[in-house]
C-alpha cells in the first residue's frame, strides 16, 4: 500500500521528509505570513491604479453599472464577474477593486496551502507558496478580474483535499470548494486538471472523494450548461464556438511560444520574435530536472503519491496550452506553476539542506536571482499596461468631450474597453465578439451617438467614411451625433 494513494496520509505522519517537524499539524503562521507577502507585493508592484483591461471590462461589464454589459463569447464563464460583484455592483472604482481582490487573493492562497497541512512539512508550503506567489505572471494578475489564477488556486485546494479526504468532513468540503471554484471560473480546465484524481480514485475506489469531487465540478459548472443550452445553442455548440474563436483547437507545440511569453508579453499571438533574457527563463527550462528530484525526494520519503499526483495534475492542466493551441499567454499556465510549486519546494529544501555549502550557495544565489527578476519584471509590466489603459480613459474623455456620451455606440479597434470607460455600448460586424451588423450600427447613427474607432493610418469602415473625425493618440476617432450637426 506504501506509495498509494490510499497510504498517503498513514505514511505521512511516521514518515516525512527528514525537513519535516514533529508536530503533527504544521504552524499556520509561516503560510499566513506568505499570503501576507503576496498581497502586500501585488499592492506594491501593481498597484490600484491599473485600469481595467480587456477582458476584465467583460467580466467587470457583467455586473457592473458603469456601463452596459459588453459582448460575453463562448469560451468565457461568469465565474469572474460573480467573484467581483460584491465590489463591482455598487462601486465603478478600479482602485477599490483592485485592493478587493488582492486581499481576496491572498487568502485564497493560505486556503490553498492550507489544504495540504499534514501531507507537507509548514517550511516547504512557505517556500511553495513564496515560488508560486514572486512569479511576475501571479503578482500581476492577483489584483485583476481574471479566471486563471482562481483556477491555479481551486486546483491546489482540490488536490490537497483529495489526499485528505479521509481524515473528515473538512476536507471533502475543501475538495468540492476547490472544484467547484475551478469549474465556476473555466470549466474546461478543471476537467483537464483533476483528470489525474479521477484516474487515482477510481484505481483505488476512493468513492466518497470521487462523488465530492465530481459534485463540485457540477456546481461550479451548472451555470455555464444551463447558458450553453440558453445562449449558444447547447454545451457541444459552445465548445465548438469556443475552439474556433481560439484558433481551431488541435496539435499546436505551442512550448517555444509559452517560452517567448516569459519575458512579459501578456498575450503572445502571433509569437514571434527573439526569445527572452534567459534571467527570466532559466527556472522555467529548471522546472524538469526540479520535477525529477522531487520525485526522487518523495520516493526516499515513502511518501510519493502526494507528489505524483500534484506533478500528473500540472500536466494535465499544462497540456492543452502547451500543444492544442497555437498561441500563448503566461497565465494560461498558472494551474501548472501552482500546482508544481509544492514538489519543487520540497525539492529545493532538500537542496538547501544538503551537507555540501556549495550546492547551498548555489541554490541561494539561483533563487535571488529569479526573485530579483520576477519582481521587477511584474513591476515593469504593471506600468506598462497602466499607461497603456490610462490611453483608453483619455479616448474616452475624448469622446465625452465631443457629444459622444451615454446612450452611445462603439465599434472599432478596442472598442470594448474604450466603450466601457465611456459608458457606451460596443458592438463589432465581425471576428470573436461579432454581435451586430452594419446596417444595425448606421441605423443606430440615427438616434444615438455612435464612434468607429480606427487605428491611425487605417481606413475607416465604409459606414463612417462620411462622419466627423479627430485623433486621439494611436487612434482616429470617426463619429455622428445626431442633432449636432456632425
Amino acid at each position: 500500500m506504501t506509495g498509494s494513494v490510499h497510504a498517503t496520509l498513514d505514511t505521512a505522519s511516521r514518515a516525512r521528509s527528514p525537513l519535516a517537524p514533529p508536530a503533527a499539524t504544521p504552524s499556520a503562521w509561516p503560510l499566513a505570513a506568505v499570503a501576507a507577502a503576496f498581497t502586500l507585493a501585488q499592492l506594491l508592484l501593481v498597484g490600484t491604479g491599473l485600469g481595467l483591461g480587456w477582458d476584465e471590462t467583460v467580466y467587470v461589464s457583467q455586473v457592473g453599472h458603469h456601463g452596459p454589459a459588453a459582448f460575453f463569447s463562448a469560451p468565457r464563464a461568469r465565474g469572474v464577474s460573480l467573484l467581483v460583484a460584491p465590489v463591482a455592483a455598487w462601486s465603478s472604482s478600479t482602485a477599490l477593486l483592485r485592493l478587493y481582490l488582492a486581499l481576496l487573493s491572498g487568502l485564497a492562497l493560505f486556503w490553498a496551502l492550507r489544504a495540504w497541512r499534514g501531507l507537507f512539512p509548514a517550511r516547504v508550503l512557505a517556500l511553495a507558496g513564496g515560488l508560486f506567489a514572486s512569479l511576475w505572471v501571479t503578482l500581476f494578475y492577483g489584483p485583476q478580474a481574471m479566471p486563471n489564477l482562481w483556477v491555479a488556486l481551486g486546483a491546489l485546494a482540490a488536490v490537497g483535499c483529495f489526499l485528505r479526504a479521509r481524515t473528515g468532513r473538512t476536507a471533502l468540503w475543501g475538495l468540492a470548494g476547490g472544484a467547484a471554484l475551478m469549474a465556476w471560473m473555466r470549466p474546461v480546465d478543471a476537467v483537464w486538471a483533476t483528470l489525474p484524481l479521477f484516474i487515482a480514485g477510481l484505481a483505488r475506489r476512493r468513492w466518497p472523494a470521487l462523488l465530492v469531487l465530481a459534485a463540485g465540478l457540477a456546481a461550479g459548472a451548472v451555470e455555464w450548461v444551463a447558458e450553453a443550452y440558453t445562449s449558444y445553442g447547447g454545451p457541444a455548440r459552445r465548445l465548438a464556438d469556443g475552439s474556433a474563436i481560439q484558433g481551431g483547437l488541435g496539435w499546436h507545440l505551442a512550448v517555444v511560444d509559452q517560452l517567448r511569453a516569459l519575458g512579459g508579453r501578456t498575450l503572445c499571438r502571433p509569437c514571434a520574435g527573439a526569445l527572452p533574457h534567459p534571467v527570466y527563463t532559466f527556472w522555467w527550462c529548471a522546472l524538469p530536472p526540479l520535477a525529477a528530484l522531487a520525485a526522487a525526494v518523495a520516493v526516499r520519503a515513502r511518501r510519493p503519491a502526494a507528489t505524483a499526483l500534484l506533478l500528473g495534475c500540472a500536466a494535465t492542466a499544462a497540456f492543452p496550452y502547451l500543444f492544442l493551441i497555437g498561441y500563448a499567454a503566461p497565465r494560461f499556465l498558472l494551474p501548472a506553476y501552482a500546482l508544481l510549486a509544492v514538489p519543487l519546494a520540497d525539492a529545493l529544501a532538500r537542496l538547501l539542506t544538503t551537507p555540501r555549502p556549495t550546492v547551498r550557495a548555489l541554490v541561494c544565489a539561483a533563487l535571488a536571482v529569479h526573485l530579483g527578476a520576477q519582481l521587477t519584471l511584474a513591476h515593469r509590466v504593471a506600468g506598462t499596461h497602466t499607461r497603456a489603459r490610462a490611453a483608453w480613459a483619455r479616448t474616452a474623455a475624448e469622446l465625452h468631450r465631443l457629444g459622444v456620451g451615454p446612450p452611445c455606440l462603439l465599434t472599432g479597434h478596442e472598442a470594448i474597453p474604450v466603450a466601457y470607460a465611456a459608458g457606451c455600448s460596443s458592438a463589432a460586424t465581425a471576428g470573436h465578439n461579432a454581435n451586430t451588423t452594419r446596417d444595425a450600427i448606421t441605423r443606430a447613427a440615427r438616434r444615438m451617438p455612435v464612434a468607429a474607432l480606427v487605428p491611425a493610418g487605417a481606413a475607416p469602415p465604409g459606414y463612417a467614411r462620411g462622419w466627423t473625425s479627430t485623433s486621439v493618440g494611436a487612434v482616429r476617432l470617426y463619429y455622428v451625433v445626431p442633432g449636432a450637426g456632425s
